[in-house]
């Protein structure tokens, strides 16, 4: 045999397996990498909530608003040292004077003060504050803008016309039925199928993962049958008002933002 042929036989040959190695080793790694950014990708999805614990948070978050009587409800939104803020609707402040009072949900009642807040101008909602003594509150995380089809959670403390008082806390299902491309008059876009009773204004919308993500305001079938009008003063026409009036309405949480 060649000598010299053999040794090239064996150079070439070694060259090829280190070649394969080194390929397989890429393989292996750019798999690795892969399912790395997969888990990663798996681990940063939200984690839905179950109906129990999204309501035991929606029951932590929402609030009676009071003046001389029982106006509404009301969602703490932050906390900034011992001051916490609250957001509820603007109708619910109008429909008596200040002073203002917050009660939680462990039963306190603190005094409130009111905020004016330009961003707010136009949208049914108005900002409060309270600062507690010796208590601590949970806080509202707040969502994404939701999508049709949507499930969604409504809380508040519906108004007892017969007792005049708020009834106990409450808790509905249901889903996001329509997102109206622009806002309705007061700010309202999210159109959901859960059941609103009065005195449930200015309480949370939250999503699956628990996240606020609008205040309630407007419940379905009002008792007058006014054209249903945008912030820029269109009017729906006559299919689509058909469609709003039969739904629940929330301003979305994002028209609020997290400071006053």
């Amino acid at each position: 045999m060649n000598w010299r042929k053999s040794t090239q036989t064996v150079c070439v040959g070694g060259l090829l397996i280190a070649l394969l190695i080194l390929v397989a080793n890429i393989s292996f790694s750019d798999s690795q990498s892969k399912v790395s950014s997969k888990d990663t990708t798996l681990k940063q999805l939200p984690t839905q909530l179950s109906v129990e614990e999204i309501q035991k948070q929606a029951q932590a978050i929402a609030v009676k608003v009071i003046s001389k009587n029982f106006l509404g409800s009301g969602i703490i939104l932050k906390k900034q040292k011992s001051v916490y803020t609250v957001v509820t609707n603007a109708h619910v402040l109008r429909a008596d004077k200040p002073p203002y009072r917050i009660q939680t949900s462990d039963g306190r009642i603190w005094q409130a003060k009111t905020l004016s807040a330009t961003s707010l101008q136009g949208n049914d909602l108005a900002i409060l504050q309270f600062r507690p003594t010796n208590a601590v509150y949970a806080v509202a995380s707040v969502g994404s803008f939701p999508k049709e089809g949507d499930e969604v959670f409504a809380a508040g403390f519906p108004f007892d016309e017969e007792k005049q008082e708020a009834k106990n806390f409450t808790f509905t299902t249901g889903k996001v039925s329509l997102v109206l491309p622009k806002a309705l008059e007061g700010g309202y876009q999210i159109g959901y199928t859960n059941d609103i009773q009065k005195g449930m204004s200015g309480g949370p919308l939250l999503n699956r993962r628990g996240e606020v993500v609008g205040v309630n305001g407007m419940h379905a079938y009002p008792l007058w049958d006014a054209p249903s009008v945008f912030l820029d003063g269109e009017e729906a026409d006559e299919k689509l008002h058909k469609m709003i009036v039969r739904l629940s309405w929330a301003v979305p949480i994002e028209t609020v933002g997290r400071s006053p």
